[in-house]
């Protein structure tokens, strides 16, 4: 397999950290991202269509209270009427709606759905980006743009299962679907909170919030 520089901090320390029958799983030695070659990935197509299945709906009160993780956490941090974006909001927006019950005002982008450019280049009290990690192609250039959009002294907000340890990865159910390409560990919010000069906290156990200083 040809080598390939990680797609988080761009360098090529990068190794083997484990196979199975559909796909090679590396890992970077810089930042600790785990990753999935880009010639592995999914067509765009093939993702809309699992995407589509996706039976998310602000009436579903489980998935509200699964949201509610970094919700919680992130609302108690906010000033009454902040603005936020919702990154990657999916097919049924329900984060967004819970911030503007609470009075904020929310703009949402995603990719397939809510594909709007011009929302990635304003500024924002906060930005959430839940499940939609372990998603991204590029997740250095992403994150970066994300981080730009935050005013100083705002909050950005993830939600995503971090990776687990080599000898328990391979059983892990949470590689196994398609369009997860990347696979985010506590050590690598590290790095990543120390490379932006941000506040790291570990609001739950898949969930953070990085503070802009």
């Amino acid at each position: 397999m040809k080598s390939q520089a990680c797609p988080l901090c761009n360098t090529e320390t990068v190794r083997s950290y484990f196979q199975d029958d559909r796909r090679d799983y590396l890992r970077c030695q810089m930042c600790h991202l785990i990753f999935v070659p880009s010639g592995q990935f999914l067509s765009e197509r093939e993702e809309k269509v699992r995407y589509d299945l996706h039976q998310n709906r602000p009436e579903d009160q489980r998935y509200r209270q699964f949201l509610g993780r970094i919700f919680n956490p992130l609302q108690e941090r906010l000033a009454p009427g902040s603005y936020g974006l919702d990154f990657g909001s999916g097919p049924g927006p329900t984060l967004s709606v819970m911030f503007e019950e609470a009075g904020h005002s929310v703009t949402i982008y995603d990719y397939y759905y809510a594909r709007k450019p011009s929302v990635l280049e304003k500024q924002y009290d906060f930005i959430t980006a839940t499940e939609v990690l372990e998603h991204l192609h590029m997740p250095g250039k992403e994150l970066d743009r994300l981080w730009n959009c935050l005013k100083p002294g705002g909050s950005l907000g993830v939600m995503t299962k971090l990776a687990l340890e080599p000898e328990r990865f391979s059983q892990w159910h949470y590689k196994n679907d398609p369009t997860h390409v990347c696979f985010f560990s506590r050590s690598t919010f590290e790095w990543l909170a120390a490379q932006w000069l941000a506040e790291l906290t570990f609001v739950d156990k898949d969930a953070a919030i990085f503070l802009k200083k």
